[in-house]
């Protein structure tokens, strides 16, 4: 016995003409709303407000930025509006004593260190390399693996 297997189940079926029932409601919701101030209003602040709403309610029915409905786009800019956010780049200031401590408990001694090229790359490795060479457990571990 056979059984057919549901094809294109991603695919919204297009109830109203060319219009999926999403966008026939964002459709009708955006001219409703504009019929609505269009009649209450008078003509230049009904034409100055509506314009608005219907060009967001054809940013929701035709727009798909990313293959995405406009939909999910709005959404994620409510989500991120309205949550707290975690600003981890945030600079602390921290006492300079507890900085300057090595494992032995022993401020490390101010490096001066020369500008050399206008690279910021170079700069970075040479001071990286300068630093490491002045580390007491990086130099006792390359002591012990020489000997």
């Amino acid at each position: 016995m056979r059984f057919q297997v549901p094809q294109f189940i991603e695919v919204e079926d297009k109830i109203f003409g060319p219009f999926t029932f999403k966008q026939f409601i964002y459709l009708a919701g955006g001219v409703g709303a504009a019929v609505v101030l269009y009649t209450l209003l008078p003509k230049f602040l009904a034409i100055l407000l509506a314009l608005p709403i219907l060009v967001f309610a054809a940013a929701l029915t035709f727009y798909k930025p990313n293959d995405k409905p406009f939909i999910h786009l709005v959404e994620a800019f409510f989500n991120y509006t309205l949550t707290n956010k975690l600003y981890i780049w945030k600079k602390e200031d921290k006492p300079i004593n507890n900085r300057q401590e090595t494992m032995n408990n022993k401020p490390l001694e101010q490096v001066y260190v020369p500008k050399l090229s206008e690279s910021k790359l170079k700069d970075l490795s040479w001071s990286l390399d300068i630093k490491e060479n002045r580390n007491p457990v990086t130099q006792d571990s390359d002591s012990l693996t020489n000997n």
